[in-house]
């Protein structure tokens, strides 16, 4: 038997995170479980961003690249983020497009693993980065992408692997990968391993050090609420920046990126891996999302986000028996990150039903029902009351309605 109503309020006012939720915007009426897929936003967001346009912008205007230190914004807002990563502050930095990172360090790594050519994935991994994994096959000579089942991939790197691209939690089923024993494991075989730490950072603890990572790429929107389409991130071992040459040679990379000369020289650092010049609204947008970790301690954010998915896999398996629900994210805390996935024939159209009772969490191809619970302003009792409201939408056959059945172009 779950927990009652009774029992997860009282987890509320004992939740020691339960200040950290005042720091966002909680639409009245909402129960939102997409965290994980668009971040809410922080309350400071509106005059952070207006004292970006009306003075920075409107008043400061060009000055304010030096006066606002809107150009060290990158490395800036990159050593707040390494402190929720396990990186150093030297060892990330921000820029573009998590697609946009990937290639870069796909690329970088490859020249670097010259002659071993396989990029090496799985099946069923995030779209965007099997995607930009086949871009790079398709552009440079003798590197290909071979796709093995999880409980094959790790002993199949071989001597002819360069890179093994990997999410750390996916994205689908919310599994939780053994970053350390993955990566150890590349590196006995000479490999190098990129991770994609889009759905862990901000919900669970990574330890980039610990486990001897070399590679990352995040984004910024989702755990991290830096807002829809927030600059990304990537991460470099100190050990391996100076080693390894972004393929996309743009003017923030440079040396000297304001010296205007005609031969690129790229940057020490981290800064190497810059290309165009930052979009400074969105970069503050982040930094003001990432700000609301200030003082957090990620153990305890780890640790609600397992009771957020234990309650509700607990709530889900005692409200909504016989309805066709069938769990794929692990039962195990520690093998999972921050969101729970259910798949049903008719998943699109329950999340529909859901949503429209205020109860948002999202549909991903092509039968999942995905629900993520961020730490910092999820509250247990939104965890109750949504499965309470899933509970009517399948008892009735609500989602049976003709209008939860056409998909919107975004789902």
């Amino acid at each position: 038997m779950s927990a009652s109503l009774l029992e997860v309020c009282a987890w509320d006012a004992e939740d020691p995170l339960r200040e950290v939720a005042a720091r966002f915007v909680r639409p009245e009426g909402l129960i939102y479980l997409d965290g994980n897929s668009l971040g809410a936003a922080p309350v400071d967001a509106y005059g952070r961003l207006e004292a970006a346009v009306a003075g920075e912008w409107a008043q400061g205007l060009v000055r304010s690249w030096n006066g606002a230190d809107w150009i060290g914004a990158p490395a800036r807002i990159g050593a707040k983020i390494a402190h929720l990563i396990g990186a150093r502050p030297s060892e990330v930095v921000v820029a573009d497009s998590t697609s946009v990172n990937l290639f870069k360090l796909l690329v970088a790594a490859l020249q670097r693993q010259a002659p071993r050519g396989v990029i090496l994935s799985e099946p069923g991994e995030f779209p965007t980065d099997l995607y930009v994994a086949q871009g790079v096959a398709a552009t440079l000579p003798g590197v290909s992408l071979r796709l093995l089942p999880a409980e094959e991939l790790v002993a199949a790197i071989g001597a002819d692997v360069g890179v093994v691209m990997l999410t750390h939690v996916h994205y689908r089923t919310g599994a939780r990968r053994d970053m350390a024993a993955i990566t150890q494991r590349a590196r006995e075989a000479g490999a190098l391993v990129i991770w994609d730490l889009s759905h862990s950072a901000g919900a669970v603890q990574v330890d980039l050090a610990g486990a001897r990572a070399e590679l990352a790429v995040g984004c910024g929107y989702k755990y991290l609420n830096g807002g829809p389409g927030a600059p990304a991130y990537l991460y470099v071992a100190e050990r391996r920046q100076a080693e390894l040459s972004s393929p996309l040679t743009g003017w923030m990379g440079h040396d000297d990126p304001f010296e205007f000369g005609d031969v690129y020289r790229p940057a020490a650092g981290m800064d190497r891996f810059l290309v165009g010049t930052p979009p400074m609204l969105s970069m503050l947008a982040l930094e003001c999302g990432v700000d609301q970790f200030e003082g957090v301690d990620m153990a305890a954010v780890e640790a609600k986000a397992r009771r957020l998915c234990s309650l509700f896999i607990e709530r889900v398996e005692d409200r909504c028996g016989g309805h066709g629900l069938q769990l794929i994210t692990p039962c195990a805390p520690a093998r999972r990150g921050g969101h729970v996935s259910f798949t049903h024939p008719d998943a699109y159209a329950i999340m529909q039903a859901l949503i429209e009772r205020g109860v948002i969490g999202d549909f991903r191809g092509p039968d999942v029902l995905r629900c993520g619970f961020a730490p910092l302003y999820t509250r247990f009792e939104d965890v109750w009351r949504a499965v309470e409201v899933l509970a009517e939408v399948l008892n009735t056959d609500a989602w049976r309605d003709p209008r939860y059945q056409t998909r919107a172009r975004v789902t």
